[in-house]
């Protein structure tokens, strides 16, 4: 046991990563104890077979060494360009509409951004595995967050409630969404949770959103948990079954909903399909911005002033095409794209059930608000107040999306702290 003990401290010690040192002595105790069975079923003594298993494992220095490369924490420079860039091309929506030239609007953004970046940063340099334990507690979090706002709520902002904490904080439905994404992703990875307890559990929040209301959110988290419950531990029939049944559940109650609406109400829904038949009142936004993309040219307007409604927040990429052109506009897209793409990629190279669950919630909350974003800028999804990641303008937004990418980077940054039984 004493030349076990010795041969894995002086093996660690050649390992860099504080992270990564428990994790090698774990992997190297394993293969120890397995080569010292063999011996003893060789006829050996305890002793002769630990001596002759240290042996076998070769040199601890030349070992720590390639352990040491092997087990480096790793830091995913592209993702991390990617999300400067995307940084970057925010502030472009202020300095075309000409609010970067006011206070309050250039700080604000700069501190949103910045408080992004250390967001993203600081998630990267945190042990994910660590947030396996804690799906109640976030989950919880996430509850608590949603009844405030549910039955304290001071005021409304385009229709969602929020709560103001003169001088410290303003809670909103948004900030419920990452503690709720952290704790499917917990539940998700346990062989115990069953359809039956996952029903309620989601229900709760989804309850809570509706009622609210924040139909945003509503959608959001759907689309969330249905993502990640396809990489659950769940049987794929189960999953379909159960996708079915929400399905059936939700196309019985929008019927029954359509019945019950007044006449103004089914207006603006009827909007999305002929807004030509209400064009100065609930089909005014589908045919501004469908008039807007039409005035957009390959390189811009400079200087020529549109009305863009919400030009800085639910259409900035309408805003965006228009001042800067076609041009500009799909190099944001592609730029947008590619933060996607690579949270694919990195999804490929790990084998962590509980990692790989959060990249996938991660990729499907990013993903449902940049293509929703699109598609109600070209008109073919109907109008919701959704951000375009990183650009819209707005403090929990961005904050969201930069927890995403630093959930990214922590799983990426221990891809390799893995333990090869």
């Amino acid at each position: 046991m004493n030349k076990r003990h010795v041969f894995i401290t002086e093996v660690i010690n050649h390992i860099k990563s504080k992270e990564a040192k428990k994790y090698v002595a774990e992997e190297l105790t394993y293969h120890i104890k397995e080569a010292k069975k063999g011996w003893l079923e060789k006829g050996l003594t305890e002793s002769q077979a630990e001596e002759k298993a240290v042996q076998q494992m070769g040199s601890p220095g030349k070992l720590g060494e390639q352990l040491s490369r092997l087990h480096r924490p790793k830091v995913d420079w592209i993702l991390i360009g990617l999300l400067v860039m995307a940084f970057g091309l925010g502030f472009m929506p202020l300095i075309s509409l000409g609010y970067i030239d006011e206070r309050y609007f250039s700080i604000s953004k700069l501190i949103t951004v910045l408080l992004g970046g250390a967001a993203a940063v600081g998630l990267m340099f945190f042990d994910y595995r660590k947030w396996k334990k804690l799906g109640w507690l976030f989950y919880l979090v996430g509850i608590f967050i949603l009844i405030i706002l549910r039955f304290f709520a001071s005021t409304m902002i385009n229709g969602t409630p929020v709560l103001r904490i003169p001088s410290i904080l303003t809670i909103e439905s948004t900030m419920a969404i990452p503690f709720l994404f952290f704790a499917w992703a917990a539940f998700f990875n346990s062989e115990r949770l069953k359809v039956w307890q996952f029903i309620p559990l989601f229900s709760i929040p989804l309850s809570l959103f509706v009622t609210m209301p924040s139909m945003v959110n509503t959608y959001i988290y759907t689309v969330m948990v249905f993502v990640m419950m396809w990489w659950s531990k769940f049987n794929r029939k189960i999953v379909i079954a159960v996708w079915t049944a929400i399905a059936g559940g939700v196309a019985v109650l929008v019927i029954s909903f359509w019945s019950i609406l007044k006449s103004y109400q089914k207006t603006r829904l009827l909007a999305f399909f002929y807004p030509e038949n209400d064009p100065n009142g609930a089909g005014y936004l589908y045919s501004r911005m469908h008039e807007i993309l039409t005035k957009a040219t390959w390189f811009g307007n400079a200087g020529r002033k549109e009305f863009i409604p919400e030009a800085h927040t639910d259409f900035v990429f309408v805003s965006f095409a228009y001042h800067y052109g076609w041009m500009f506009a799909i190099v944001l897209v592609l730029i947008l794209t590619l933060l996607a793409v690579r949270m694919v990629a990195v999804s490929f190279k790990i084998k962590d059930s509980y990692g790989k669950l959060l990249l996938i919630g991660a990729l499907a909350l990013y993903i449902v608000q940049l293509a929703t974003h699109l598609a109600i800028s070209f008109g073919v999804f109907p109008i919701i107040s959704i951000s375009l990641p990183f650009i819209s303008y707005g403090l929990m937004p961005t904050l969201v999306n930069a927890i995403l990418i630093g959930v990214v980077l922590s799983v990426y940054r221990r891809k390799d702290f893995i333990l090869t039984y």
